[in-house]
């Protein structure tokens, strides 16, 4: 992947836009611990210099398969190969309907001919068990009521209107859709990499400038925040959390700069304070006497609106725009519902 890294520093437009989505491609086969082949690197070097076109890239990873059967079924090689060139191939198209027909699609297209269920729904019900849950499993949709479950899903967000939303609340919903889309898991195998493929192509639609390379470089962080967004286990104090899936999405959209550490969604995971300099925290103080004001005043009044707590506490919107970011990322608070008739939930810690 490293050999990527040229095209990216050489700044060609074309060559680049082409060695991001490669390196998307290959990058989300992690998701289900595969890695492509030193073949099909070539291939896309090849494809990003202009040698082949991706069609032929696509003709020449089919023709090697054929020629090098795999006996090993244990061996997904040919799998990691074939689906990160139809992965490039769609994110390379300036295409997009938002359907659960193009749901579906796309997971047919990234999987026919290696899943015999490519494209199609589920009609039995799964369990997964997940390291970051320490081997319990979320609750996924049943195989009885999938079709209707994912066309709601669909329909509500298609009614849902963005507007006088900000940025960050246009993202925040976003990530609620594509969490509740995800724990369907409509599919029998598959569903982490159509869903992140689909993500990217409806990002597209709100003109988002998208770092695609967080899904190369983070892309088992990415599935991990999807399974802690729809785990609870109240017996446990464990509860569902968005907080992960929003600084995943902070470093994608917006540049942020959030660690993405993989061990700390494990639900075992004990945040330890200690260590902390004093010119940390004395360089912090003040951000966190307004973060602390704005609680007080969310718990007094849960429909309290921005423009209300700037006044209240005499600071700018942008500023007390700004605790919230941190608050909803920290998981602490969230909205239910848009800017006007909506409000604010306080997240049991």
């Amino acid at each position: 992947m490293d050999n990527f890294e040229e095209y990216l520093r050489q700044g060609e437009p074309n060559k680049s836009e082409k060695a991001r989505v490669w390196k998307t491609a290959i990058g989300l086969q992690k998701v289900d611990g595969l890695k492509p082949s030193d073949y099909l690197i070539e291939t896309a070097r090849q494809n990003i210099e202009g040698d082949i076109t991706i069609e032929e890239a696509k003709r020449r990873i089919d023709s090697y398969y054929q020629q090098h059967p795999i006996d090993n079924d244990g061996d997904r090689t040919e799998e990691a190969d074939k689906v990160s060139v139809r992965i490039a191939e769609i994110l390379g198209e300036k295409t997009f309907t938002f359907s659960p027909v193009e749901y579906l699609t796309i997971h047919r297209r990234l999987f026919q001919g290696i899943y015999k269920h490519a494209g199609k729904i589920r009609d039995y019900n799964i369990t997964k068990q997940e390291w970051v849950l320490n081997g319990e499993t979320v609750l996924y949709g049943s195989a009885g009521s999938l079709k209707a479950t994912l066309e709601y899903d669909f329909e509500q967000e298609k009614k849902f209107s963005y507007k006088g939303l900000s940025q960050q609340e246009t993202v925040e919903h976003i990530v609620q859709f594509i969490s509740y889309l995800w724990q369907i898991h409509i599919f029998g195998e598959g569903n982490t990499r159509a869903t992140a493929i689909f993500l990217i192509k409806y990002l597209r639609t709100f003109s988002l400038k998208v770092n695609n390379e967080l899904f190369e470089q983070h892309s088992w962080y990415f599935r991990n925040a999807l399974v802690r967004a729809n785990y609870k286990n109240h017996i446990k104090n464990i509860h569902a959390t968005n907080a992960f899936l929003l600084r995943f999405f902070g470093n994608l959209l917006f540049g942020e700069n959030h660690p993405l550490k993989n061990r700390e969604m494990h639900i075992h995971y004990v945040t330890r304070i200690s260590g902390s300099s004093e010119k940390k925290e004395k360089s912090s103080e003040k951000k966190e006497k307004s973060s602390e004001k704005i609680m007080k005043l969310i718990k007094s009044d849960t429909h309290i609106t921005i423009k209300e707590l700037a006044q209240q506490l005499n600071i700018s919107t942008r500023a007390v725009e700004k605790n919230i970011a941190k608050l909803k990322t920290e998981g602490v608070i969230e909205r239910i519902g848009a800017d006007k008739g909506g409000h604010w939930n306080i997240i049991e810690q």
